[in-house]
């Protein structure tokens, strides 16, 4: 009977969510619902120094707000719990036991300072530095000898020599190391806690993951894994090694590069759709040439067969371009409820006084949603609806405000608006064409001295709208200061 297709994502709390850790994540996610299998979360806690409680939490929180949901581990449980590491320390005694009984594994009492004499003594010979297996084969009383000396053994595992080491990788084809150039490598520290290749293996088989899909910088620990899955006489999982992620200038992407954390973005007011959207284009391609996907239709398109070898680039602009279009056809209130903490942060209103203007501030979204590719940038284009006193915000603005007719086209269109009903956006538009009438002047030279006196600027916002949502009075006071600093 063939297994049910299990994968995870095994995150290391120090720190928040990587934007490669999320890729990750969703592509395991992406595995799991489009082949019937599960998904399962656990945390590799076994970096004591650096793991915390708080990163977990910040890796978890931004899981769930991409959407990525788990049908066992970390929060909900399961059959093969507890899902982090250092709980799960006495699972993996009777594992070293073996390997210690079997010759598989053993003590070794080396320093610091002498593994590190060694491996300097092999740089200097333009050798790989590796563990050349000083205590593979101690005597009971050379351990005692150096127990006496007070020294804490780490326990090594014992590389088979002359072998190859081959990776079956669903991504990279087969990948090929040689034993020799491994080294016996630690799988237990001094203190007794489990190191990553171990516990990772161990977890593995324990929780019946079929594939283990992970970065490219994972492919080195790759041999250490399969060499303990032999040892133990477990079946080896398959693997994928998804690409690096790089900057816009092709080196690893890093902070140099920008926003490197999911949680960065989220708070500069990227939808959660989107941003899984671009992570599912970094290194898969769907067939055909759409680009705006959602979560169910990548469920049901992804498959590991099209994820690329080759790395994937971080380009800025294209997630800019997915959010921006995500924002202008998600539903009017949800873009107003998420960007009512920006016109607060910016000192424009209270939460209250946009609770109470809920409508008023829907329109000033709703007008400038087209301006803005993420939540962040919408302060700039709203700030035309708060400022008291507008002044020209360039030289092409302050261009427009020298022409000779421009005091008579203000105070013309100033007169009309306060004699209008109800100032909207087609009365705005009535008015206009009736000073053209009136006039003779039309076009930029008519349309132009009103947009800058009212916003400032020669491009934005619909300005019709802009001026409905003013109302006469700010509209009125905006022309006057206007008129009174004409250049």
């Amino acid at each position: 009977m063939q297994k049910i297709e299990k994968v995870r994502f095994a995150p290391s709390p120090t720190g928040y969510l990587h934007i490669g850790g999320a890729r990750t994540a969703l592509f395991n996610y992406l595995h799991a619902k489009k082949n019937g299998g599960k998904f399962l979360v656990r945390i590799e806690d076994t970096d004591l120094a650096r793991s915390s409680k708080e990163s977990e939490e910040v890796i978890i929180r931004d899981l769930h707000w991409l959407g990525i949901t788990w049908d066992e581990g970390i929060e909900i449980g399961g059959e093969s719990g507890p899902y982090r590491s250092m709980e799960r320390l006495n699972l993996y005694d009777k594992f070293i036991k073996k390997l210690i009984d079997e010759g598989k594994a053993y003590y070794c009492y080396c320093t610091a300072e002498e593994i590190e004499a060694e491996r300097k003594a092999q740089r200097e010979k333009n050798e790989l530095p590796r563990y050349t297996g000083k205590c593979r084969n101690l005597t009971p009383e050379q351990a005692k000898e150096y127990e006496k000396q007070g020294r804490k053994p780490v326990i090594r595992f014992r590389v088979p020599e002359g072998q190859k080491i081959i990776v079956h990788d669903k991504v990279r084809g087969d990948v090929e190391f040689e034993s020799d150039g491994v080294g016996d490598f630690i799988i237990v520290k001094s203190d007794g806690a489990p190191v990553y290749n171990f516990a990772v293996t161990i977890d593995d088989h324990l929780m019946g993951i079929t594939t283990v899909i992970r970065g490219e910088e994972h492919l080195s620990n790759t041999p250490r894994q399969i060499l303990i899955y032999e040892a133990l006489g477990f079946e080896v999982p398959k693997f994928a090694h998804v690409s690096l992620i790089l900057g816009e200038d092709r080196s690893k992407m890093s902070k140099r590069h920008g926003s490197t954390h999911v949680d960065q973005y989220r708070n500069k007011g990227y939808l959660p759709e989107a941003i899984v959207n671009f992570l599912a284009l970094l290194g898969w391609s769907p067939e055909g040439e759409e680009e705006i996907f959602t979560l169910d239709e990548l469920e049901r398109l992804f498959s590991l067969g099209r994820v690329t070898k080759n790395p994937a680039v971080f380009d800025i602009k294209k997630l800019n371009y997915i959010n921006g279009r995500y924002i202008r056809e998600i539903d009017i209130n949800r873009v107003t409820d998420l960007a009512i903490p920006y016109f607060v942060n910016a000192g424009f209103m209270t939460e209250k006084e946009a609770k109470d203007n809920y409508s008023l501030v829907q329109r000033m979204v709703n007008a400038t949603r087209e301006k803005f590719d993420y939540l962040e940038q919408i302060t700039e284009h709203v700030r035309v609806f708060f400022e008291d006193e507008i002044k020209p915000e360039d030289t092409q603005a302050e261009e427009v405000l020298k022409l000779e007719h421009v005091k008579d086209i203000l105070l013309l269109f100033k007169g009309k608006v306060n004699a209008a009903q109800e100032l909207t956006s087609d009365e705005v538009k009535v008015i206009l064409k009736s000073i053209q009438k009136e006039t003779g002047v039309k076009g930029k030279n008519l349309f132009m001295p009103v947009r800058v006196a009212i916003s400032g600027q020669c491009h934005g916002a619909d300005i019709y709208e802009v001026i409905s949502i003013l109302g006469k009075d700010k509209v009125a006071k905006r022309i006057d200061y206007t008129i009174e600093n004409l250049p």
